[in-house]
């Protein structure tokens, strides 16, 4: 899969609730998360767009920005209006909280999801699954419509519906043996703990 043929989607926008300040303009090193997303996504995809609830805070990013078609369905809302943005079919979404992204790894995930509608990571006893570092097609926008008509609100409700491929931990230690690129900032001592691992 080539850099030509993809759209990165930055999701942002969440109430940041945990936190208790707007995680995405947290800053390391002087610049804030989402920028730095930004960033690591654009050495991957060809067209990066920011997806969010509300446009404002990001326009001067020099990235388009998606506001929401449904609102208040968290992130399947997020996932779909970005998806219906999208100029290529295969997307790759991830939070704008995400401040180590692997680029082999983001790679690898549009590779897994040849054939497929949706490669997402799948670990656990409890079979979790990482909605916001995985590829999603635009093949999903009919049945992520219907799960929001449906009022399921969460991401996996339309896997159902679509093909899916479930990408193992084994499959991502290979490349991320930390999985440091799955690591996200909640709350102020997720916060610390990047700043700390940020800084060595």
């Amino acid at each position: 899969m080539s850099e030509t043929s993809l759209t990165g989607l930055v999701l942002a926008g969440g109430a940041s609730r945990r936190m208790g300040r707007d995680k995405a303009f947290l800053e390391l090193d002087g610049r804030p998360l989402v920028e730095i997303v930004v960033e690591r996504m654009a050495r991957v995809c060809a067209e990066v767009l920011i997806v969010a609830g509300d446009t404002r805070p990001y326009a001067d990013l020099g990235v388009p920005t998606i506001a929401d078609l449904f609102h208040g369905v968290g992130v399947l809302g997020g996932l779909h209006a970005g998806l219906e943005a999208a100029s290529h079919e295969l997307t790759l979404a991830v939070g704008c909280d995400m401040p180590f992204l692997n680029p082999d790894l983001l790679r690898a995930f549009a590779g897994w999801a040849e054939g497929y509608d949706v490669a997402v990571l799948r670990h656990g006893a409890q079979d979790h699954v990482e909605p916001l570092h995985a590829a999603y097609r635009r093949t999903c926008l009919p049945a992520i419509e219907a799960s929001i008509h449906a009022n399921q609100r969460r991401v996996v409700s339309f896997f159902p519906r679509v093909q899916v491929r479930y990408v193992s931990p084994e499959e991502v230690i290979a490349l991320d043996p930390d999985q440091r690129s799955f690591s996200n900032v909640n709350t102020p001592k997720e916060w610390a703990a990047a700043r700390a691992e940020w800084s060595n």
